[in-house]
């Protein structure tokens, strides 16, 4: 029985030392496939950005196709009451803030207001300028200087 016990001992410490090596072995070369395997990582990360972008444009057309009809906003469509030098453009009849600006737009268009450089800036003529107070505006400015003239 002596012999057993001496030999169980024996085989505890070849078997602690065996296991050690191979962790030791596998360790290294783990290593040295985490270092070749990064730059692999790297290449097709930029071709996988390049083409989750066209996936997202289709997302957002189907996400557009079948949404929901966008209901007007309660304040954009309540009808207003143009001053007298804004119903001498648009008329006289109460009209939601929508209605006044495309009115706005067919009056210039039709009148050729529009600046032939930069179609971003409006000519006023002399109904428009009793509007404006301006000889020129542009078309960001327009909306905010027809609101002082509904009410």
């Amino acid at each position: 029985m002596a012999t057993a016990k001496k030999k169980a001992p024996a085989k505890k410490a070849a078997a602690k030392k065996v296991p050690a090596k191979k962790v030791a072995a596998k360790k290294a070369p783990a290593k040295k496939v985490v270092a070749k395997k990064a730059p692999a990582k790297k290449a097709p990360a930029k071709k996988v950005a390049a083409k989750k972008a066209p996936a997202k444009k289709v997302v957002a057309k189907k996400a557009k196709a079948p949404a929901k009809k966008r209901t007007p906003n309660a304040a954009f469509m309540k009808a207003l009451t143009p001053s007298a030098a804004l119903a001498a453009v648009v008329g006289n009849s109460p009209l939601p803030r929508t209605e006044v600006v495309s009115k706005l737009w067919v009056y210039i268009k039709k009148n050729k207001l529009q600046d032939a450089v930069n179609k971003r800036m409006i000519n006023a003529d002399a109904k428009l300028k009793e509007v404006f107070n301006k000889a020129q505006v542009s078309m960001f400015e327009m909306a905010g200087l027809i609101g002082k003239h509904l009410k």
